[in-house]
């Protein structure tokens, strides 16, 4: 992916280039293959078979960071964690805490809106069997970097789902203008560092001021996790809670 041209053009103009990229021969052809083929229960259906952008407001507070979309669930449908179980596990928890205005994510056109949160991931088309190389992750890296720069003015806090995720969003960081503690922080559930912004000759409370983010880690929301009970409703809205707290967002007890 060549990520020149990515200047000030805002996350509507990002998501428009994000749909049209075609640099991963392999998930170019899973997600068509799938967009052509289809699952019985959504045959009537038109799939996006694109690479799926990032969902949420321009001026959001507190980002969530997935893994990629689901063949049937965003690949299906054209927006991030819709039409799939982790989805409605993700979406039902950010209703509950008073950051979305359903429980439920079905089509890309329902109406659901999102308050100060917005979600995204590393990799933006489905890979076959949930998993991305690591080639793959770094060929989408320059999307996520853009974005951090853009979302850079209001972001405040960062819910990373996974090891995968959380492995992706550190250089993503880096890149984008945040010192990254050395040696890197090892993901867990419940982990959290705050993330300083890199600036010249400044020192930390300048830092501070120029915009820090706290980064927090969660289980990811697959089966998984949440049949197994590795990952239950109450940990993940403890984790939305603490994290929309960071990101100066209220939420609901």
């Amino acid at each position: 992916m060549d990520s020149s041209g990515l200047d000030g053009r805002g996350l509507a103009e990002l998501d428009a280039r994000i749909t049209g990229c075609r640099a991963c021969p392999r998930l170019v052809a899973w997600r068509e293959e799938v967009a052509r083929t289809k699952r019985a229960a959504f045959a009537g259906q038109t799939y996006w078979g694109r690479p799926v952008p990032g969902f949420g407001p321009a001026d959001a507070s507190l980002l969530i960071v997935g893994l990629a979309p689901a063949a049937h669930g965003g690949n299906r449908t054209g927006r991030m964690f819709t039409g799939d179980r982790s989805g409605d596990v993700l979406y039902a928890a950010l209703h509950d805490v008073g950051l979305a205005s359903r429980r439920t994510s079905v089509s890309a056109d329902d109406g659901l809106e999102l308050y100060g949160v917005r979600v995204t991931s590393p990799v933006h088309c489905a890979p076959p069997a949930n998993k991305p190389t690591p080639e793959e992750r770094d060929m989408c890296r320059p999307w996520l970097v853009r974005e951090l720069e853009l979302l850079r003015p209001s972001l405040r806090a960062v819910v990373v789902l996974g090891a995968f995720g959380w492995q992706a969003a550190l250089p993503a960081f880096a890149e984008a203008g945040w010192a990254v503690p050395r040696p890197r922080p090892v993901f867990a559930h419940g982990a959290r560092v705050t993330l300083r912004r890199e600036a010249a000759g400044a020192d930390t409370a300048a830092a501070d001021a120029f915009g820090s983010v706290e980064l927090f880690g969660c289980f990811h929301v697959s089966q998984r996790n949440t049949f197994t009970g590795r990952l239950t409703p109450a940990m993940l809205r403890d984790v939305l809670r603490t994290a929309a707290r960071a990101a100066g967002l209220t939420t609901r007890p």
